[in-house]
Formats: C-alpha cells, sequence, structure tokens
C-alpha cells in the first residue's frame, strides 16, 4: 500500500464478571494498558458493542462476526459457573499501532 499506512487488526473480547460486562482489546505481547469498555448489568446489543468499540477507536472488520463460547469459571471443575465470552475480529482507526 503505496503511501497509506494499513489498519492493523486485533481481537477484541468481551465478557462478564461480578454480573458487569466488559469489553476488551487483546493488545497480545506488548506492555500496553489494554484500551477496554464497562457496560452494566444488562447483556449489551450488538449496537451498544458497536457503539462501545467506536468509543474506543475501533470497528469491526468487514465481514467479521461476533463468536461466543462458554468457559468453566474454575478450570477443571465440570461445576463451576459459566462464563460467556465473545470475541470479534476489529481494525484500529484511531492510530492504535501496537
Amino acid at each position: 500500500m503505496s503511501g497509506q499506512n494499513a489498519a492493523r487488526e486485533f481481537t477484541v473480547q468481551m465478557s462478564v464478571r461480578d454480573g458487569r460486562w466488559r469489553l476488551y482489546v487483546a493488545l497480545m505481547n506488548t506492555t500496553e494498558r489494554w484500551p477496554d469498555y464497562r457496560f452494566g448489568r444488562t447483556v449489551p446489543t450488538f449496537t451498544d458493542r458497536t457503539d462501545a468499540l467506536s468509543v474506543l477507536g475501533f470497528e469491526p472488520v468487514p465481514g467479521a462476526e461476533w463468536e461466543w463460547t462458554e468457559d468453566s469459571e474454575t478450570l477443571g471443575k465440570p461445576d463451576s459457573p459459566v462464563v460467556l465470552i465473545a470475541a470479534i475480529r476489529v481494525r484500529s482507526w484511531s492510530g492504535v499501532s501496537v
């Protein structure tokens, strides 16, 4: 891309802890603070998540979709409470270049 900087892609994850949802940009292999956005106790809608990404300076990569996975709060304990984690690929339009 001559004369243009390609937007960097990152993975955004969203999870719930203590009843509150948190969206965060995983800046792997860096000591930088991961940008995050905190929601209330209601599961954030698609629009809520898109708005939060925009506030953080990111947008979904064209064609990317939210993927949901289930995990255990306590590793290896099948009767542990369930933790839901959502993820999507995003690109930075705010100059995040880590």
